[in-house]
């Protein structure tokens, strides 16, 4: 049995995380930390958890961190989380990062997308990035991980293997990708009012987001090449849930594949997987088939010039939440799926 803190728990990702790590055979939340000076319990802040966790929380002190854990999971924004990371990992505790602030390899690509200096090279350093499909040997060997987001998770997992094998162009990718609002945090913003996002679609970050050059630096570092993409994201009025659909050019005649050549691609390719999905022939991953699963769908069809790839995961879940369980496992040698299915 290993003790977990949660520090920043009050966010969407914060209870989604404890729904699943209450169902954890081999875990125990002893610590909940907020930013807040008062000491709700989790339960005054999500009703629902009643009865199953009534956790007083702690007012997070850098000075007082809690001792009595073996797991952290920190879930405050960019640029604060680094301020706290340190103090974990200096003393032996396992930490796992659900901002930015661990993802990238490049300071100065982070510092120039998120406006601050990152003050923890050395945790840059020896963070893995927490994909496990494609860093599972990294990531039972670390102590640090950076926890993907949800439009970096669905879009790296879509194009890594075609990419891998060098199959179609690094620099020409166009990403469309649709996101429910939950995806924008807990935080009040007028864009997320329910007049605002309701019966509405729209692009947001056109040619700026930050999950742009996240995408481009994991898959030209695991690929080897420079990836370049063209990402828009949308927001969608539903709860959650992330559908992207991509287009990419290959490097060969369209007319000398077919369907089932890439189908068999992606199927080797995610072989052993436990939690990619890789549709048949003629189906398309959906948003209702993977809310509230930790599961990622991926289909990919050839057309006269392009190859298209869809992939759909739940965006608090394997885009932040149970993947972050995913790697948990992973760091401290449980099943993989333990807790998640």
């Amino acid at each position: 049995m290993i003790k977990v803190g949660i520090i920043g728990a009050t966010a969407y990702t914060s209870l989604e995380l404890i729904k699943i790590l209450l169902n954890h055979p081999e875990v125990k939340i002893t610590y909940l930390g907020i930013r807040k000076t008062d000491r709700p319990r989790i339960s005054d802040i999500f009703p629902s958890l009643k009865t199953r966790l009534d956790l007083p929380c702690e007012t997070i002190d850098q000075e007082e961190i809690p001792k009595d854990i073996d797991v952290a999971f920190i879930t405050l924004p960019p640029t604060i989380s680094m301020q706290y990371v340190p103090l974990f990992t200096q003393r032996g505790i396992k930490v796992i990062d659900f901002s930015a602030d661990y993802r990238f390899r490049d300071t100065n690509l982070y510092e120039q997308w998120y406006k601050k200096q990152h003050t923890d090279s050395s945790g840059i350093e020896t963070a893995v990035y927490g994909l496990p499909e494609l860093y599972k040997e990294e990531i039972k060997k670390t102590n640090l991980i950076g926890n993907p987001g949800c439009y970096t998770t669905a879009t790296i997992l879509a194009l890594a293997p075609l990419l891998a094998k060098g199959l179609i162009y690094s620099e020409d990718i166009i990403v469309d990708a649709k996101s429910g609002v939950s995806g924008r945090g807990r935080e009040p913003k007028e864009g997320t009012h329910y007049c605002e996002c309701n019966e509405n679609i729209e692009a947001y970050s056109v040619g700026g987001h930050r999950h742009s050059p996240e995408i481009e630096h994991i898959l030209s570092l695991k690929t080897d090449q420079k990836v370049s993409i063209q990402f828009v994201p949308h927001l969608i009025p539903m709860n959650r849930g992330i559908l992207c659909t991509i287009y990419v050019k290959p490097k060969y005649r369209t007319t000398e594949t077919s369907d089932s050549d890439v189908h068999k691609l992606y199927k080797d390719f995610y072989n052993g997987e436990p939690f990619i999905r890789i549709k048949e022939a003629n189906e398309t991953p959906k948003t209702k088939d993977v809310i509230y699963t930790n599961f990622c769908d991926i289909a990919a069809k050839v057309t006269e010039n392009r190859i298209i790839i869809l992939s759909a995961i739940d965006n608090l879940i394997k885009g932040a939440s149970g993947q972050a369980v995913q790697n948990m496992n992973v760091m401290c040698r449980f099943d993989e799926k333990t807790g998640l299915l």
